[in-house]
């Protein structure tokens, strides 16, 4: 291993030892404080743009098993973990970690304080950082300076639509990683009720996986579908994916997604992005977050049962509370800070979710949303759905 460096926006430095490829990348510098899914984390399309800080010291120690994989690639711009295993014990494990990150040509460094950097980067705020190693450190030394304009300048820009190279559905992909599916999932996919449209605005292959469990049949459209091009399937219901990025910044999304809900006839589910962007065209508002939500470990509080929930997280912005109409009822908050975690409408059907009920890798404590999606769609047709118990 040759040495690396991370240069963050504010000028502090942190050494390391280069792993996966080499060379120089700039992205968004985030934490997650998950201590298992990694390869969840590495494939899910919501991490555009950013370099990934994994608080969990040991990283690695499973290796890489494709059929864990959430979309056919990894989407991080740079990843940052503690101590790298090299030698990893799983009976499904395919190759090493590090041959994962230089097969999909991700710059990482290892070696390096990853509590000082979560440290710095929740008392700062996220910010804009630099994986440096290769020729540019054989010296081993590095002038931050030279870069700090650089860094700043970056911003995550047309996130959703740089995500929309796979095409949802589950199966070999482009880099022959494929993503297993299961017997009954693809016993259910035959099924001709209920019927799902899933808005992949970069979405987990878990999304899918949990509605085929339960009997529906998936058709998966691209974010650039229009509203009506999604009437035309004649959903029984419309998943709202999740994704990368700004949600505000998706103005043609909100304004399809506005469209279905004017008419108020099928039942929607939203998760993360789509939470978001459902709330948003709802006539509410989002902000960023200081230094975001990601991980499994966040508690979400119920409001109508009191009951929390541990569950899995990924978004740097949230909807701001104040701007809820009276037809959009908090369903749920987050123990810590208090954001709006969910929401449900009363005026049409149609709920979201700010976590990820999809889990994977867990908590699964919140799996149960997909069932109430199921009944609300039997509710809207007036009649039991065929959907599996």
């Amino acid at each position: 291993m040759g040495k690396a460096f991370l240069i963050l926006a504010d000028g502090t430095v942190f050494e390391g030892e280069a792993i996966g490829a080499t060379g120089s990348t700039i992205g968004e510098t985030v934490f997650t404080t998950g201590m298992t899914g990694y390869l969840e984390t590495l494939t899910d399309p919501s991490y555009y743009g950013q370099i990934v800080t994994q608080t969990f010291p040991l990283i690695g120690n499973y290796g890489v098993i494709p059929e864990d994989f959430e979309s056919t690639r990894s989407w991080v711009k740079g990843y940052i973990v503690r101590e790298l295993c090299d030698i990893p014990s799983n009976f499904r494990c395919d190759y090493t970690l590090d041959g994962f990150l230089k097969k999909q040509n991700i710059i990482a460094i290892c070696g390096i304080d990853t509590r000082a950097l979560t440290k710095r980067l929740r008392e700062s705020g996220v910010m804009n950082g630099m994986i440096v190693s290769g020729s540019e450190v054989d010296e081993g030394t590095i002038n931050p300076e030279k870069y700090l304009q650089e860094i700043r300048s970056y911003k995550i820009e047309n996130a959703v639509k740089s995500v929309q190279v796979h095409s949802g559905v589950l199966g070999a992909g482009p880099l022959g990683e494929g993503i297993a599916e299961d017997a009954s999932a693809a016993g259910a996919r035959g099924r001709l009720s209920p019927s799902i449209c899933l808005w992949d605005f970069g979405a987990k292959a878990n999304i899918q996986r949990e509605l085929e469990k339960r009997g529906c049949h998936v058709t998966v459209v691209s974010s650039d579908a229009t509203a009506q091009d999604i009437l035309a399937l004649n959903p029984d219901g419309i998943m709202l994916s999740n994704g990368p990025g700004d949600p505000a910044e998706n103005v043609g999304i909100i304004s399809e997604i506005k469209k279905i809900c004017d008419m108020g006839s099928i039942p929607v589910f939203g998760i993360c992005l789509g939470h978001q962007m459902l709330a948003l065209a709802r006539g509410c508002k989002t902000s960023k977050l200081k230094y975001g939500h990601r991980g499994g470990n966040h508690p979400c509080k119920d409001t109508q049962n009191g009951r929390v929930y541990i569950t899995s997280q990924n978004h740097g912005y949230a909807v701001e509370k104040d701007s809820l109409p009276s037809f959009a009822k908090m369903s749920f908050f987050n123990v810590n800070d208090e954001t709006v975690e969910g929401i449900t409408y009363t005026d049409i059907p149609a709920f979201s979710v700010q976590f990820h009920p999809e889990a994977c890798g867990g908590p699964h404590d919140t799996n149960f949303l997909f069932d109430d999606f199921i009944k609300m769609i039997a509710s809207s047709k007036g009649g039991k759905s065929n959907a599996s118990e």
